[in-house]
């Protein structure tokens, strides 16, 4: 199946502010069953555009905006062939709880089982363990697809009932989040078995007959564990899923802080507002980027080039969105 994929967002500041650095990681990954085939990064103000990648091998992409401006918008556009992951055994064998704990032991996996960021043990996390009883027990593939399912249960979806910064706390406080606040959930209450966890931000294609709970008009987040002899497998906790052909990577993190779509600054003092708008498309064939909606030809278009990013200066405020 292939995808194409549109995404916008736009920075509106009420009055000019004289300088923003940012970094995007919006340019799907290509690896185990995914190719990214295209990528356009545009950019209005028109800049100058550096990619990298990180030592997780997430794309990068850099800018810097020095002159004055009162709006700064970014459109990615990539088109994606995925393929669907290989079928999963119903449970694994007996053995495998001896054998995740010798790959462990052979492996680099450290990042991906401690406490990090925003996916940390508190005694709120410590209070839900012991109520939905995750433990060490069956198998990792049994203990993960239940746990997928009972925070999918748990938890109510409710679209801006947490900030980017927000502490697992909140979410667990109010028994509601967004799709951040399920993975981080998850995550802490994996690590501690073990089984190494990483955060997955990127985009799901959602169908109407699929009543996916996260809009499909925003990003994605969902989280990937480690199974002795499978490989890293995803579970989508916010809509009761294991990640498939439809879940598009962009980045892999320890958690959000990690991989946020955008991350940036700006210099002054003036509030600022944030819009998003993500289209998915499914084809079965390859398709050009949208020629409906054309960039302006006086954005800064990338030409992917791995290059040094500039050294950031110091400014005064941050900004990045949400998942």
């Amino acid at each position: 199946m292939y995808y194409s994929i549109r995404h916008l967002t736009k920075f509106s500041y009420a009055s000019p502010v004289s300088e923003s650095i940012m970094e995007t990681r919006m340019r799907p990954r290509s690896d185990s069953n995914q190719r990214c085939l295209l990528f356009h990064l545009s950019v209005s103000p028109r800049c100058s555009v550096f990619s990298f990648r990180d030592h997780m091998g997430n794309h990068i992409h850099h800018f810097d905006i020095p002159g004055a401006h009162s709006q700064l918008v970014i459109v990615a556009e990539a088109v994606v062939e995925q393929q669907a992951p290989a079928a999963l055994p119903d449970a694994l064998p007996s053995s495998a709880w001896d054998d995740l704990d010798s790959e462990v032991e052979r492996g680099d996996f450290w990042e991906m089982l401690l406490p990090s960021e925003f996916a940390k043990p508190t005694p709120l996390l410590q209070n839900l363990a012991a109520e939905l009883e995750v433990r060490r027990k069956d198998d990792p593939l049994s203990v993960l697809r239940g746990l997928n399912e009972q925070l999918y249960r748990y938890f109510e979806y409710v679209p801006k009932s947490t900030r980017v910064d927000s502490p697992i706390d909140d979410a667990l406080e109010a028994r509601c989040g967004v799709c951040q606040d399920f993975a981080h959930i998850m995550i802490s209450l994996v690590r501690p078995l073990g089984i190494p966890c990483r955060y997955v931000s990127g985009y799901l294609n959602s169908r109407s007959e699929d009543h996916n709970r996260s809009p499909e008009t925003a990003t994605h987040a969902w989280v990937e564990a480690l199974l002795p002899g499978v490989g890293w497998v995803g579970f989508d906790p916010t809509n009761n899923l294991m990640a498939g052909e439809r879940h598009i990577r962009t980045a892999i993190g320890r958690d959000y802080f990690d991989v946020p779509p955008t991350k940036g600054v700006f210099s002054g003092d003036s509030p600022s507002e944030l819009s998003v708008a993500v289209r998915v498309a499914a084809s079965t064939a390859p398709s050009a980027l949208d020629e409906d909606q054309p960039i302006p030809a006086d954005w800064a278009i990338l030409v992917e080039k791995a290059q040094e990013p500039p050294r950031p200066t110091a400014a005064s405020q941050t900004q990045q969105q949400q998942q």
